[in-house]
């Protein structure tokens, strides 16, 4: 299945170092890779079928250090539609002003709800057919863009509907807040102060983060599998939703 990466930090934060970790998983999830960076409203999308070992693309990404809060990133194995860039993650829409990225890891077997209105797949995965629908069914639900709170209880309401097809590990952001949902296999740590070095798990690579970042610096990062060897990751409990704000967890075990 594909490999899930996201950050959210409570000031700008670069990824390079986790991103590396993930690229190197892409000798298996070939068929494209994606990432989305947050500025504000503003967001920063690259996308490539190719995948995160050969793409030019990637070794931009690894190499140019920008800086967000949150960041969403996918490295594709394809299960369901066709190796191409439409069918590459993560998707991202527009809702009440904001942009929203999706991601996913699983496969969902005979979920075709009814779309209408803007909410429309433009490739032919059911990954980007769960994203519309999840789209359509939250402008339903609100009538502008509520509270983080809000949102993490009708998303709680929604997602068990689709997970009930199948797999469907996911990465969801607006910008406000990184909702991670665990269907089967998601991780996350902590990193804050005091920092120390990590190195990663697949590539002979470490960094100190005490030389990167201040006292007040708090950092999640959330990962299908866990990148880092000497760091404390956290397994998702199946069905669980995970919101992340301002580099910290919140909303413990909230229900999905």
């Amino acid at each position: 299945m594909c490999q899930l990466l996201g950050m959210n930090a409570n000031t700008p934060t670069d990824v390079c170092f986790s991103f590396t970790g993930l690229a190197t998983r892409a000798d298996e999830h070939k068929d494209g890779f994606g990432i989305a960076f947050f500025e504000d409203k503003g967001l920063r999308h690259f996308v490539d079928h190719h995948g995160a070992r050969s793409s030019p693309v990637a070794e931009l990404v690894k190499r140019y250090p920008i800086r967000s809060d949150i960041v969403i990133a996918h490295i594709r194995k394809a299960t369901q539609g066709r190796v191409a860039l439409e069918n590459t993650h993560p998707f991202v829409r527009e809702l009440w002003g904001r942009y929203w990225v999706f991601a996913h890891n699983g496969d969902l077997k005979h979920f075709a709800p009814r779309l209408h209105g803007a909410f429309r797949p433009v490739g032919d995965t059911d990954s980007e057919r769960a994203f519309c629908w999840l789209m359509q069914e939250l402008a339903k639900a609100h009538a502008a863009v509520p509270s983080v709170a809000e949102l993490t209880r009708t998303l709680g309401e929604l997602l068990p509907q689709a997970a009930a097809h199948g797999t469907f590990n996911l990465l969801l952001s607006n910008g406000q807040a990184l909702w991670a949902h665990g269907s089967t296999q998601l991780h996350w740590l902590l990193r804050e102060h005091p920092f120390r070095s990590a190195h990663l798990s697949d590539e002979d690579l470490s960094v100190d983060f005490a030389q990167h970042t201040s006292a007040s610096d708090h950092v999640a990062v959330v990962a299908t599998e866990p990148l880092t060897r000497d760091e404390r990751w956290h397994a998702i409990a199946p069905g669980t939703l995970q919101v992340f704000q301002h580099g910290r967890p919140a909303a413990l075990g909230a229900t999905a």
